[in-house]
């Protein structure tokens, strides 16, 4: 295919996408008039927006709450590690005095000598 020939089919398809896509974008005028209609200040608010809102607020405290609970599962964890490094390096710390200081005795002579 020539150069105008993609040309032509690819304005042609795009015209075709653009004029279904008009169709499902675009509401009714009077559709948009009542979605534009304000409401008074102290006017009641309807069921269907007293219940959007709340979905809305559920909605937000759930993701909160989510979020909230993954800083707290992230800090345990880093919580957690640090206690286990330093257990590991007070356990090694341990273990190598006790290699140093052992004398061939069991219990080692240091643990059963007497002060005097």
């Amino acid at each position: 295919m020539t150069w105008r020939q993609v040309f032509l089919l690819s304005g042609f398809s795009a015209l075709v996408l653009l004029s279904n896509a008009k169709q499902k974008i675009f509401m009714q005028e009077s559709d948009a008039l009542s979605f534009l209609k304000r409401r008074g200040r102290r006017s009641p608010k309807s069921q269907d927006e007293a219940n959007a809102e709340n979905r809305q607020k559920l909605r937000a405290d759930e993701l909160r709450r989510e979020y909230h609970e993954e800083q707290r599962n992230e800090s345990e964890n880093f919580v957690e590690e640090q206690n286990d490094e330093q257990e590991e390096r007070s356990r090694e710390a341990v273990e190598q005095w006790r290699q140093w200081h052992y004398d061939g005795l069991y219990p080692s002579y240091l643990y059963s000598r007497h002060h005097i």
